[in-house]
């Protein structure tokens, strides 16, 4: 048996059964660095595996996805939406006969630089930030630059090229990076609606009912709506799809939620305690550079502060931002316990 019978058994499936619009895995435009290539894993399969195992994706399991310290065990987090994502590009991925692990890797690896506190977290960069902030983009810096002590994780090409053109506006290379652009709208509205029911700022009953007689009742109805529109409008095309109808549907649910979730006067008022933390944090490290962990002041000599500023901010889960902020403006025997907190609020 040769040393490589496992990937290039791998190879012949995909040569077989994947669709002739697929990327395959023997194909990939390869690395930006030459290695030495595993004699079982292709290098979608690598990709994978080195996402799953990298310290940003752990620090998702800490991130906020819409609700800051939501009291409750149900409620998403980044890594959970991140997890959504993946079921749902494979879900689209299989029934297109797409290459299903570039579909998974480039939905593990899509939010690895996001922020703390959510969008609210973005935005709050973005406004600080001169060059602006884009999660997408710090995801892809995540993986070039960020990880594994400054040398990066090496991906493929096409990983690389998902995760950068993941939101709405890109435009992936792929149909796998396609799928997973889709995946993620349908990932975090639908799931974002699940956590406003449970939290209880909407009821059921307040949805649109135009758009969920056309996707459905629940959560998961919708989702399989969704994913049966894409393969119906997508199949045998070379394009990655969902139809008219469902689509619009989508997109109004998405405008009902950030008109009656994602901007309302109880979420602004979070997101501007966000805003006076971080920016108070990123005010503190501009003016004492020295003060920075090691791993960033050596970033320094190679980038401008203010990117690096964005490299570790985004880097903090909710709590590590938080922590940092105590730290530095809370005097300790001052610092006011959660039920002082709580009455002056």
């Amino acid at each position: 048996m040769k040393d490589d019978a496992v990937k290039q058994r791998t190879y012949r499936k995909e040569r077989e059964f994947l669709s002739p619009y697929a990327c395959r895995s023997e194909d990939t435009r390869g690395r930006a660095r030459a290695e030495e290539p595993c004699n079982m894993r292709t290098d979608f399969q690598r990709d994978r595996d080195r996402i799953i195992y990298s310290k940003a994706f752990l620090r998702l399991k800490n991130k906020t996805q819409v609700f800051f310290s939501p009291e409750g065990d149900h409620f998403r987090t980044r890594m959970t939406h991140t997890i959504d994502v993946s079921q749902i590009a494979r879900s689209i991925a299989r029934s297109l006969a797409l290459n299903e692990d570039l579909a998974e890797a480039i939905a593990l690896g899509h939010d690895l630089g996001h922020t703390p506190f959510g969008h609210a977290g973005e935005r709050v960069l973005s406004s600080l930030s001169p060059e602006g902030f884009s999660h997408n983009v710090q995801s892809l810096r995540v993986v070039d630059v960020l990880e594994k002590d400054g040398r990066g994780l090496n991906l493929t090409f096409e990983v690389r090229d998902g995760i950068l053109n993941h939101k709405k506006s890109g435009h992936p290379a792929t149909l796998e990076g396609k799928a997973v652009s889709l995946a993620d709208r349908i990932a975090y509205v639908n799931h974002d609606i699940e956590d406003a029911i449970r939290a209880g700022i909407i009821r059921e009953e307040d949805l649109p009912a135009r758009d969920v007689k056309v996707l459905g009742h629940s959560s998961r109805d919708r989702i399989n709506c969704m994913i049966t529109s894409i393969y119906e409008n997508s199949a045998g095309i070379g394009d990655v799809k969902m139809g008219e109808r469902e689509a619009q549907a989508l997109e109004h649910l998405r405008a009902f939620m950030f008109e009656k979730v994602y901007i309302t006067p109880a979420s602004m008022k979070e997101e501007e305690r966000a805003k006076r933390m971080l920016s108070a944090v990123y005010e503190y490290f501009y003016k004492n550079v020295d003060k920075l962990p090691a791993f960033y002041r050596k970033l320094t000599e190679a980038w401008p502060l203010e990117q690096v500023l964005c490299d570790y901010l985004s880097s903090m889960t909710d709590k590590f931002a938080v922590a940092v902020f105590n730290n530095l403006f809370v005097p300790r025997s001052w610092a006011l316990t959660q039920r002082d907190i709580e009455e002056l609020d």
